[in-house]
């Protein structure tokens, strides 16, 4: 059982993962930290408060709604999305169509295997 468990942990898949999630947060949290501290108070300081969470609340029956809570959670989706889009994502894919452009297309050069083994049968025959 133990063995088992090893040798899920040790697959090359899964320490990427791992390495990938840790990445992840720390890329994260530099993002949220220009977010919390440029982005957010530029948009407070438009809409005249102190921060993004304070614009737009309102109260019914002793419930206080706050838009701009959602609003704060909408802006960091947005920067952390465009920021793994723009940093991670298209270098990516612009290094994956690099390789791809590098890559022979079309058949092989050479006979192929079948041709080779027919010629090896014949070659017996005689």
């Amino acid at each position: 059982m133990l063995k088992g468990f090893k040798d899920f942990i040790m697959r090359g898949n899964v320490v990427d993962l791992a390495v990938a999630f840790v990445i992840g947060v720390a890329f994260a949290a530099v993002v949220n930290a220009v977010v919390a501290g440029l982005i957010t108070p530029l948009f407070a300081a438009i809409f005249g408060e102190a921060s993004l969470a304070g614009v737009g609340n309102f109260e019914i029956n002793g419930a206080v709604f706050s838009i701009g809570l959602v609003l704060d959670a909408v802006f960091r989706f947005i920067a952390i999305a465009a920021a793994v889009y723009f940093v991670i994502v298209m270098p990516l894919n612009k290094l994956a169509a690099r390789s791809r452009k590098d890559e022979p297309v079309g058949e092989p050069e050479g006979p192929t295997q079948i041709a080779l083994l027919t010629e090896i049968r014949d070659s017996l025959k005689k």
